[in-house]
């Protein structure tokens, strides 16, 4: 058998190509890892607080990184804007090169900071099992999920009781919600007009119903949640808390909502939960209907960084045995569960609007 350079006869380039692709792939963690370290620095917190640009110095002064790193932390500031998470400005004369916010670190600064719902993706308890992916397929199905495997507990006990996740995965929540919800409301308002009364189910400590009630007063909204959520819910944000289970019955509305619920589950999980949405619900003539907020992969524009987040956000859930759906999978649950019609607006990015009509 001959050598892969003889198979190849002299196209060295072609082969060196596809050994950077090799080596591009085995490093992909280092930008995550990379992305993750500026979060718990809060790096963009730092350069927001110069005005959006900074010298290396400058940063220095506002992040916990001891002097003898600093040379370190221009490695780490390299990488981050090769990955475009900030800009740098390089000065001929050899001053001090000025790192700039981009739009993407612009959406980790300020009070509706993205920034918590990062850190809960790149947290150690939902990084680490992925270590053991390739020895989770070795077992057979049913079988413990990648995250029970490596941590001997399941997620929703982990993120109901856990002292730091419990929190994390709170804010996380909450800051995706008020950063969807306020352009979902504005780009999207049609979904919800001539509704009266709305339950967020699975809807944690409230921010998308806070953000529906207050582009529209006139919808009566609500919560549905585990107790131990609705316990932790805050006061005074004229949404009503109703502790309940989705698997057992949800509140009656004309409309139910579901903020990136359905893809935690599989299938069986979802028809269950949307027929209870069906019996919660008036008829379409009145006026009812179920509105999803998830990814459907395939959906929207048509470039190859959806179609990599897509895939490799369906992966990620499958930590849990959740399933991100491509629109043939979500026209099976929303059939089976009883429903006639359903319609797609790509319109939020990575996710998608489903209206589901009985």
């Amino acid at each position: 058998m001959g050598s892969i350079q003889e198979k190849n006869g002299t196209d060295h380039q072609a082969l060196l190509d596809a050994q950077l692709d090799l080596w591009h792939s085995t490093f992909a963690f280092i930008k995550s890892m990379a992305f993750k370290a500026a979060l718990d620095l809060r790096i963009a917190d730092a350069i927001d607080h110069h005005g959006g640009a900074a010298t290396l110095p400058q940063i220095a002064t506002r992040v916990p990184v001891h002097t003898s790193k600093i040379p370190c932390l221009r490695r780490l500031m390299r990488v981050l804007t090769v990955a475009g998470i900030f800009s740098v400005t390089n000065h001929p004369d050899g001053g001090d090169p000025v790192y700039c916010l981009t739009p993407a670190s612009r959406l980790l600064v300020g009070s509706w900071s993205l920034a918590p719902m990062f850190a809960l993706c790149l947290n150690d308890t939902f990084a680490s099992p992925f270590l053991g992916l390739g020895a989770w397929f070795e077992h057979a199905i049913p079988g413990l999920d990648l995250f029970e495997m490596a941590h001997g507990r399941a997620v929703w006990d982990v993120i109901g009781h856990d002292a730091t996740i419990n929190p994390l995965f709170n804010q996380g929540m909450v800051a995706d919600s008020r950063f969807l919800m306020d352009i979902a409301v504005k780009e999207c308002g049609g979904v919800f007009h001539g509704i009266t009364s709305l339950v967020d189910v699975a809807g944690g400590l409230g921010a998308a119903a806070q953000a529906i009630s207050k582009a529209f007063p006139h919808v009566e909204c609500s919560v549905l949640d585990l107790a131990h959520v609705v316990a932790d819910a805050p006061a005074g944000t004229g949404v009503k808390y109703v502790a309940g289970d989705m698997f057992e019955s949800v509140p009656p509305a004309n409309a139910v909502f579901l903020k990136w619920v359905m893809h935690d589950w599989g299938d069986s999980e979802c028809i269950k939960i949307l027929k209870n949405c069906k019996k919660a619900i008036p008829s379409r003539d009145a006026g009812g209907k179920v509105i999803i907020i998830d990814a459907v992969v395939g959906a929207g524009l048509s470039n190859l960084k959806l179609r990599e987040t897509h895939v490799l956000y369906d992966l990620f859930i499958s930590v849990v045995n959740g399933i991100e759906r491509d629109e043939q999978e979500w026209r099976k649950i929303i059939f089976e569960a009883g429903f006639t019609e359903y319609k797609i607006i790509p319109v939020l990015g990575v996710r998608s609007i489903i209206e589901v009509y009985p």
